[in-house]
């Protein structure tokens, strides 16, 4: 991949050739969105320098930017992005599905899994050190190719959804997640844990025909953050501005919402042990601190039903001044 430096180099001739600027934070976001990929680059400068270039008198600002990331997420086609997300889609979808919750998978080029996927320019690979401990693990290529993915998983969730249930009761108008200075999350997701409970009362199941770990019996969780993005979609409707970020490159979904001029995050993680629970909120914690939010949510996918540890594991606790509050989402 190219580094800061030569894709700098590359618009700063840019720049010189045609007497147009191009804002500083254009280059750093194209190059933290692409991380150097030279194809996804090429591209990125043709949509920013022709096709949206409507007035070539003016900069190339962060809201041009802004214009065209969305477009080059929803609308525009490009042949090497829809390759990658049908490899996405092979017998390895399962192992690419669950990147998107665990920021722990051992890379190696001996996994036929990761060779094919790194292949195929999905996932790249991280050192990671831990105590005594040195190893490689996987991470989505770039933040633009793991929003294609999300975006796609979350279109196959909607393709497969029966319609006939509403995502909230009739009368609901969310008075109590609105009454606020910011939004009510875990009022929200209780909203839609009871619409699992109504799915399942029809007999409907949301996690049927989806993939599942071939190391344990469990459904893959992260079926359930897709699921979970594509309900608020449905419950707050277009009123609402809902923006997930990826931070870390694995593991971790951030639900950035908006709706009726209040804000909120929901973290969405997977349950994988007690340790890990406690982790997970002081890093939620320390990320709503670092983007400005007095509070964060955190939407916990569990792999069990049992109401007894769903709620002693529910719990709302105050780290470096930040309410963090955990709403656990059983799965069976």
């Amino acid at each position: 991949n190219l580094t800061f430096d030569e894709v700098k180099d590359m618009f700063d001739q840019y720049q010189e050739e045609s007497n147009q600027q191009i804002e500083p934070d254009v280059i750093k976001k194209l190059y933290q969105k692409t991380q150097g990929q030279p194809g996804l680059i090429g591209w990125f400068g043709e949509l920013l320098t022709e096709k949206y270039n409507h007035e070539p008198h003016k900069a190339i600002d962060i809201e041009i930017w802004d214009h065209v990331y969305l477009s080059a997420c929803e609308l525009e086609h490009n042949n090497t992005v829809q390759n990658m997300i049908s490899k996405a889609r092979s017998e390895y979808k399962s192992n690419i599905i669950k990147l998107f919750t665990d920021s722990n998978i051992h890379f190696s080029f001996r996994y036929d899994w990761c060779n094919y996927m790194y292949m195929h320019g999905l996932i790249g690979y991280k050192l990671l050190k831990k105590g005594n401990q040195t190893y490689y693990t996987c991470n989505f290529s770039s933040p633009f190719i793991q929003t294609c993915l999300y975006s796609a998983f979350v279109g196959e969730i909607k393709d497969n959804q029966e319609r006939s249930t509403l995502a909230l009761d009739p009368l609901d108008s969310l008075e109590d997640v609105t009454s606020g200075s910011t939004l009510n999350l875990p009022a929200l997701l209780n909203r839609y844990k009871d619409y699992l409970m109504r799915l399942k009362e029809n007999g409907l199941n949301p996690w049927q025909n989806q993939p599942r770990r071939k190391s344990d019996y469990h459904l893959t969780e992260a079926v359930g953050h897709f699921h979970l993005y594509h309900w608020l979609q449905m419950a707050l409707e277009i009123e609402s501005s809902i923006s997930p970020e990826f931070p870390t490159g694995n593991g971790k979904v951030d639900l950035h919402i908006v709706y009726e001029d209040k804000k909120g995050i929901i973290e969405v993680k997977s349950f994988t042990n007690l340790k890990a629970s406690r982790r997970a909120r002081k890093q939620a914690a320390a990320y709503a601190k670092q983007t400005g939010y007095p509070d964060v949510t955190i939407a916990m996918f569990a792999p069990f039903t049992d109401e007894h540890v769903i709620s002693q594991l529910s719990v709302n606790e105050v780290i470096d001044g930040i309410n963090v509050q955990v709403v656990v989402i059983g799965q069976g």
